[in-house]
C-alpha cells in the first residue's frame, strides 16, 4: 500500500473571479483558491483519496490562505513551500457571458516559478499511485527542471503519470517553447488529459481522433481524454473511442475548474479500475461521471473549494 494515491505538481495561486459590481458600477473581484494541479486533487479528496501536492507560494497572505484551503479541502501540504523573497502568483480570470474565460497572470516572477531541484522529496513520489502535472510549472527553467526532476523519479519508480498541458499562451516566451514542453509531457505520460483548443494547437488538426492519431504516432499514449467543453469528452484506448454528451447546465456561471474536475474523476476512475483492461463501457461509465461533476462546479465561483461530492455527481446523472 502507498502512502498517497495522487500526487501532483505545479501551481498554486490566487484567481480573483469577478463576482458583480460595485455601486460605482466598478468591477469587483472575488479571490478564490486555484491553481489546475491542485484543483485535481481537490475533486480526488472529496471522492476520499489521499493526496499531496508540491509546489511553491509566497510567505504572504495569500499564500497563507492557499495553504489553508488546500489542507482544509484533505490535500497534504507538507511540501507546499513559503518563498521569503517572491509573492504568490496571482490570476485575474475575467469571465465572458458563455461562461468562457481569459486570464491575466501577475507572475513576472510568482512564487510557483521559485520551486527548485532541492525542494523535490523523492520519497513522497515514489510512495504515490499516481503523479500528476501540467506545463505551467515548465515555463521557466528553475522549476522546469524540478519538474522533469519529479517525473523522472515517478516514471523510475513505475508510478503512473497523468499529464494535462493547461496551456496558457501568455505564459511563455514563445509558442515554440510552449510546444516542445507539451511534447516533453506527452513523451512522459500513461494518462494524457487534453482539451478541444490544445490538441488542435498541438497537431493542427482540427478533427479531434486525428490529432489523437499524430499524438500516438510519436507517443503512444494508453489513454488519452478530450474535453470538449459544450460538446462533451472522448475518451481513446487501445483503438477504442468513446464519445459521451456533455451534462448541460441551466446555472452555469463560468468554468474555471471543469477540466481539472474532469480530469480529477479520470483519475478517480483509473485508481478503482486500473489502466490495463478497460473496456468501452468502462469507458463511457468514466466519461459520463467526469462529464456530470464538471458540469457541477461551472455552476460554483471557483473550483478548489467547492467540489462536488460522488453523492451529487451521481444524483446529477440520475436526472
Amino acid at each position: 500500500m502507498k502512502k498517497f494515491d495522487v500526487t501532483a505538481l505545479g501551481e498554486l495561486l490566487t484567481d480573483f473571479i469577478q463576482n458583480g459590481e460595485s455601486t460605482q458600477g466598478n468591477p469587483l473581484f472575488e479571490a478564490n483558491p486555484g491553481g489546475a494541479p491542485c484543483n485535481v486533487l481537490a475533486m480526488l479528496s472529496k471522492l476520499g483519496y489521499n493526496t499531496s501536492f508540491i509546489g511553491k507560494v509566497g510567505n504572504d497572505s495569500f499564500g497563507s490562505q492557499l495553504k489553508d484551503a488546500i489542507t482544509d479541502v484533505g490535500i497534504n501540504s507538507d511540501y507546499l513551500y513559503m518563498d521569503d523573497e517572491v509573492h504568490t502568483t496571482l490570476a485575474l480570470v475575467h469571465t465572458f457571458p458563455d461562461g468562457d474565460r481569459d486570464f491575466s497572470f501577475y507572475r513576472n516572477p510568482g512564487a510557483d516559478m521559485m520551486l527548485t531541484e532541492d525542494e523535490i522529496p523523492e520519497d513522497v513520489i515514489k510512495n504515490s499511485r499516481i503523479f500528476h502535472f501540467g506545463t505551467l510549472s515548465m515555463t521557466h527553467e528553475g522549476v522546469r527542471n524540478a519538474t522533469k526532476k519529479a517525473v523522472g523519479i515517478a516514471k523510475d519508480a513505475g508510478v503512473l503519470i497523468s499529464f494535462d498541458p493547461n496551456f496558457r499562451p501568455p505564459l511563455w516566451k514563445t509558442l515554440d517553447e510552449a510546444r516542445e514542453q507539451v511534447l516533453y509531457g506527452l513523451g512522459q505520460c500513461d494518462i494524457l488529459k487534453i482539451s478541444d483548443n490544445e490538441i488542435q494547437w498541438l497537431s493542427g488538426e482540427t478533427d479531434y481522433t486525428k490529432g489523437v492519431e499524430w499524438i500516438n504516432r510519436q507517443f503512444n499514449i494508453p489513454l488519452i481524454l478530450v474535453s470538449m467543453g459544450k460538446e462533451g469528452s472522448r475518451a481513446y484506448y487501445k483503438g477504442d473511442m468513446v464519445e459521451v454528451a456533455p451534462f448541460i447546465q441551466e446555472k452555469t456561471i463560468e468554468t474555471t475548474g471543469a477540466g481539472d474536475t474532469f480530469c480529477g474523476c479520470i483519475l478517480h476512475y483509473i485508481l478503482e479500475h486500473g489502466l490495463d483492461d478497460l473496456s468501452k463501457e468502462d469507458l463511457k461509465e468514466m466519461l459520463i461521471f467526469a462529464n456530470s461533476a464538471a458540469s457541477l462546479v461551472t455552476t460554483r465561483k471557483g473550483a478548489l473549494k467547492v467540489m462536488p461530492s460522488r453523492e451529487e455527481v451521481m444524483s446529477n446523472i440520475s436526472i
